[in-house]
């Protein structure tokens, strides 16, 4: 697998045009520029921002079915929010909603939507402050955002009604898993990451409190 190119993509089930291709690469240089200013990602990643961010969030595309409606929740340096939304350029009428409290990181967030015209909607708000706001979705993401059993609570309000989570994961997620059946019932697919050799994508249907 060839870093940075478009069969890279390709090997994580991510198909693109070639113009959504070229867009990707030019945001990875954006991204590196607002990393010299903001926190957007841990140093040591920066080198491999293409493999550890973009492919691995755009792993994703293999597990959507083909899904229209998003939320990501605490998007960050926008993995996989932005990434999704790229992809999603490619799927006309489709959208994706980023949800970052942070102020700094909501605007680098805003600035990549303007920049490359995202099918996209950033909300610099709490989780929380955004359940009336975004009713309607059909997958929720999140990546190393909180311990799975919060994160389900936050997800809930969707997760509930009928949309289904896909949630990466690291070496700990058993555990997680374990806690989390003490407060939830719900279904389960767990996903290898074709990236992460002790990376797992979780993904949770039809979420109900204990």
């Amino acid at each position: 697998m060839t870093s940075g190119s478009i069969d890279s993509l390709t090997a994580v089930g991510a198909m693109v045009s070639r113009e959504t291709y070229a867009r990707l690469v030019e945001f990875e240089q954006v991204f590196l520029r607002w990393a010299q200013r903001i926190n957007l990602s841990a140093p040591s990643t920066l080198k491999e921002v293409w493999s550890r961010h973009i492919l691995d969030s755009g792993q994703l595309a293999s597990l959507d079915g083909g899904a229209m409606r998003w939320v990501d929740l605490g998007s960050g340096g926008g993995f996989p929010g932005l990434v999704i939304a790229f992809l999603l350029m490619d799927r006309p009428g489709s959208r994706i909603e980023l949800i970052e409290s942070n102020r700094k990181k909501a605007a680098f967030l805003q600035a990549v939507v303007g920049q490359f015209g995202l099918p996209c909607r950033v909300h610099a708000q709490r989780v929380e402050q955004c359940y009336t706001v975004i009713r309607d979705a059909e997958i929720i993401t999140a990546r190393a955002l909180a311990p799975l059993p919060l994160l389900l609570g936050l997800a809930a309000p969707w997760l509930t009604n009928g949309a289904k989570g896909l949630f990466h994961k690291g070496r700990d997620y058993r555990r997680e898993l374990e806690e989390s059946a003490q407060l939830w019932r719900f279904e389960l697919v767990e996903h290898e990451s074709k990236i992460d050799r002790e990376g797992i994508i979780l993904e949770i249907r039809n979420l109900n409190a204990v």
